[in-house]
């Protein structure tokens, strides 16, 4: 065996040689790439040992020799924005790459509100997908990737899409809009590279070098390169799911004689509920199973027989949908809306049936509020709100949730290692970061956290202090309706302190979250927010309102403590016109009431009638300070914040 293997290594070897002996540039060096414009471009790649390489690229020719390794470098003169240009290589192969622009280079990072595409927000924003037609704005979507033993040198797939009919869908929200703002300024081509992961925690996209001063973090570097550490924890996880999932009991509404979704079947035994809502607030307790939900809806002649839309919001967490039996569509986890086409020829006129099977792994499943959930064709809708009828159709027994398993896209370095080492060599004019849902649970961490993040990159592209602007969480969750200690809040300061790392800026999203959707889809006034902060940090408008106010000191006059902020660009305001909410006031005790607060000048004039002696001070310190309406004369709201550290 041993032998036979050796033969192979030794086969597979000397097949593999002459290829790699071939000039082979990385995946991100390809057809329609932006490369960065004003600054001296790096190009790198491999060849055979010693092999000489000439590049022509805008009238110039470049020459350079491969090392013993085959790995080769060269830096290309600095060139205004424009083109398309194409670029030839060659040696011992010739490879040409076409439409190639020179602009501006973004890396774009984070967890899933960063990935979260144009595809999902196509119903909030139509007119602008309708438009798209920018071939300047380019976008390389990196597929998720994770490698636990170090940096890897490329990637394997990816390629650059312009922001057209056709390609639009699968920008970025946030990055495309962002993108689209700045083009509109200063019209040079704009480049996206989207290294995005949902459900990520930061410490998975810094280096094994970024966390060595974190000890805990460098120490499970270490541990988990050892695969005989690795492999038998995740083979035992894989035989216990085995097992679980050949444990369980059929599903009722599918091994009946008439299986449950279909139009013959008559309902025995069914019980009504409200939807949208949670199972678990209508009567069926700590369920993990199968849920079967059925309506019949009378249609009108006028929608009979043609495509419509169903739209049945959020589902946690997975869902099988069927129309008149047909089943029109299925998603296997809670976080994507339910939009699903029904086919030419279901609707009949009259009595339709929609049967949605739940499944739910966890407490509360069912139908998430405040979502839509109605069917439409011919410019017709018939609400689906309401009260439906269910019945279990499967109960999942009891299993052990502490079942130890190791997934690598979770922990530290591993989606640096695969995702973000590949790209370093690219020159870049800055990074773009929206992330920390997944870091909530520990959100003290992350004041350490995101710094490293920072420091990290920069030192890995070796390009300065490049400018850095990330995203501040929304609020998200239901509102709280006493002061309250809150993860998310602490988190949120973390990201505040983040600013005092040099040549960094925030955009403040307070306003901007959905209380019921950890991914809110007002991604236009993210991006706008974001470019206004490249607009001052990266692109040098010094004039321009960039942040909403962020607190910069307190002082104690009697009982009132007055707040002053920095970025009160065009005063402070009141953005509703209301009194100002979700200020809180304590004393020494930091037993916390709400306050009454009041604008004066660029000051905020905090004073409770229950604190004598007051000295702290909070504002939006919660999961979802819902009504936090602190903003600047340019409507950009002001950061949350806490004196009481």
């Amino acid at each position: 065996m041993k032998h036979s293997f050796l033969i192979g290594a030794l086969y597979a070897l000397c097949c593999f040689q002459p290829a790699h002996a071939q000039v082979r540039l990385p995946r991100l060096v390809r057809d329609s790439m932006i490369l960065q414009r004003d600054t001296k471009i790096k190009l790198w790649g491999w060849a055979g040992s010693k092999e000489k390489l000439t590049i022509r690229f805008t009238g110039k020719t470049y020459h350079t020799t491969a090392n013993a390794n085959g790995e080769w470098t060269i830096q290309l003169a600095p060139l205004p924005a424009g083109g398309p240009y194409t670029m030839d290589l060659i040696a011992s192969n010739h490879i040409t790459l076409k439409d190639i622009l020179i602009g501006d280079v973004w890396l774009c990072a984070g967890q899933s509100n960063m990935v979260l595409p144009m595809e999902r927000v196509k119903e909030k924003y139509p007119a602008e997908i309708a438009a798209a037609n920018n071939p300047a704005i380019r976008h390389f979507f990196i597929s998720t990737l994770s490698n636990l033993q170090g940096p890897q040198p490329d990637l394997p797939t990816g390629y650059w899409r312009s922001a057209v009919q056709g390609d639009i869908l699968q920008f970025s929200a946030t990055a495309y809009f962002f993108a689209k703002n700045i083009y509109e300024k200063y019209h040079v081509p704009i480049g996206l590279i989207n290294a995005s992961v949902g459900g990520t925690p930061i410490e998975a996209w810094i280096s094994e070098d970024g966390l060595r001063s974190l000890p805990a973090y460098s120490q499970r570097i270490q541990q988990l390169k050892d695969t005989g550490y690795v492999n038998p924890i995740n083979r035992n996880a894989d035989a216990i799911a085995a097992a679980v999932k050949a444990a369980l009991p059929p599903d009722d509404g599918l091994t009946a004689p008439v299986k449950w979704f279909d139009t013959a079947y008559i309902p025995k035994g069914w019980r009504p509920i409200n939807t949208p809502g949670y199972w678990e607030e209508q009567g069926i307790k700590d369920l993990r199973g199968t849920v079967w939900y059925r309506r019949e809806i009378t249609v009108p002649a006028a929608m009979a027989g043609l495509p419509a839309k169903l739209f049945m919001g959020r589902i946690k967490d997975a869902d099988f949908t069927y129309v008149n039996g047909v089943l029109v569509g299925n998603i296997t986890y809670q976080y994507p809306p339910r939009r699903y086409t029904v086919p030419a020829g279901v609707l009949r006129p009259g009595k339709n049936l929609v049967v949605v099977r739940v499944t739910n792994q966890s407490k509360g499943g069912g139908f998430v509020p405040d979502k839509p959930y109605y069917l439409e064709a011919a410019g017709q809708r018939i609400d689906l709100k309401g009260e439906w009828l269910y019945k279990t159709g499967q109960v999942f027994l009891p299993t052990d949730d502490d079942v130890p398993v190791i997934d690598a896209k979770y922990e530290p370095a591993a989606l640096f290692n695969a995702m973000i080492a590949p790209l370093t060599g690219y020159t870049v004019k800055g990074f773009l970061w929206y992330q920390g849902e997944a870091n909530t649970d520990q959100p003290e961490n992350y004041k350490q956290l995101l710094p490293a993040l920072i420091n990290d990159w920069r030192k890995q592209w070796q390009l300065g202090i490049l400018p850095f602007l990330y995203v501040q969480l929304p609020n998200y969750m239901a509102r709280q309706y006493l002061p309250s200690e809150s993860n998310w809040a602490i988190l949120r300061e973390g990201q505040l302190k983040a600013l005092s790392t040099p040549n960094t800026a925030m955009a403040i999203t307070i306003d901007l979250g959905e209380w019921n959707d950890i991914h809110p889809l007002n991604k236009a006034d993210v991006g706008k927010r974001l470019s206004l902060a490249a607009q001052k940090l990266a692109y040098g408008d010094t004039t321009i309102a960039a942040s909403g106010p962020i607190y910069q000191s307190d002082k104690i006059e009697g009982d009132n403590i007055i707040i002053t902020f920095r970025y009160a660009d065009g005063g402070l305001v009141a953005k509703d016109g209301e009194p100002l909410s979700q200020f809180a006031i304590a004393g020494a005790d930091k037993q916390f009431v709400w306050a009454q607060a009041i604008i004066s000048g660029n000051t905020v004039i905090v004073h409770s009638n229950q604190i004598k002696h007051p000295m702290y001070v909070r504002y939006a310190w919660a999961d979802n300070p819902d009504g936090a309406n602190l903003s600047n004369g340019h409507g950009l709201p002001a950061s949350p914040f806490r004196t009481d550290q």
